[in-house]
């Protein structure tokens, strides 16, 4: 895609995340794989102050152009673009309950079956490392070994998804599961799906929104009735 246009979609990207309740203020940060590297929104700056040009391109060697520093967590970002070849954009944020949450440094099990929708039957935690190190990017791609989410322990939220659209939409959904995980922990200890639970919806989601055959079962065409 043209890089101009990769600017504007990312510079809209981090004015929605505010938007959206994902962030206040400077925190936080989205980047966009690109064909010179990546796109990351600027250090410290406000999004409704910047321009596409204010966004930094970033060379997989970490060297960057552009009239701002890159955000500080630009390692992270790098290191998922080189790890996860499927990974398009990728979003930071510090919303609330996911970051009230990674304070307790806690997974989130199980207890609703859109966990799988990030990859795996838990959300993990990475440990907490010092933000900007290296030592926190390793963290977090441990903690994102089979899964497009993960925690930042006393940080906030980490996901990644296929472009910038996709990566706005699952970081709303993630944030919506840690307010609900957060609200059933009211009442108690939620109960956890099992592994067999979560294993088929785990499958079920390898086809989730895509078109089906007319002839696939599920499909439009009702199942064959006792009067038939």
């Amino acid at each position: 895609m043209n890089e101009n246009v990769l600017r504007e979609g990312l510079l809209a990207t981090a004015r929605s995340m505010a938007a959206s309740g994902l962030n206040a203020g400077t925190a936080g940060n989205a980047s966009v794989r690109c064909a010179r590297g990546f796109l990351i929104t600027p250090s410290g700056r406000p999004y409704e102050d910047c321009s596409g040009d204010d966004m930094a391109l970033v060379a997989m060697d970490g060297s960057w152009t552009g009239p701002y520093a890159p955000s500080s967590e630009w390692r992270i970002h790098r290191d998922i673009f080189a790890a996860r070849p499927e990974a398009g954009a990728v979003l930071h944020a510090h919303s609330p309950f996911a970051t009230a949450l990674a304070c307790h440094r806690r997974d989130i099990p199980a207890f609703h079956y859109m966990i799988a929708r990030f990859g795996g039957d838990s959300i993990r935690c990475a440990p907490y490392a010092t933000f900007g190190t290296q030592d926190l990017s390793a963290s977090a791609i441990a903690a994102l070994e089979n899964r497009n989410a993960c925690l930042l322990a006393n940080h906030g939220m980490l996901v990644f998804g296929a472009d910038l659209r996709h990566t706005l939409a699952l970081a709303i959904e993630f944030e919506t599961l840690c307010e609900q995980y957060w609200r059933a922990c009211q009442l108690g200890t939620p109960v956890v799906l099992g592994p067999g639970e979560m294993a088929e919806v785990i499958t079920r989601f390898k086809s989730y929104g895509q078109a089906k055959a007319a002839n696939a079962p599920d499909a439009i065409n009702p199942p064959p009735s006792d009067l038939d």
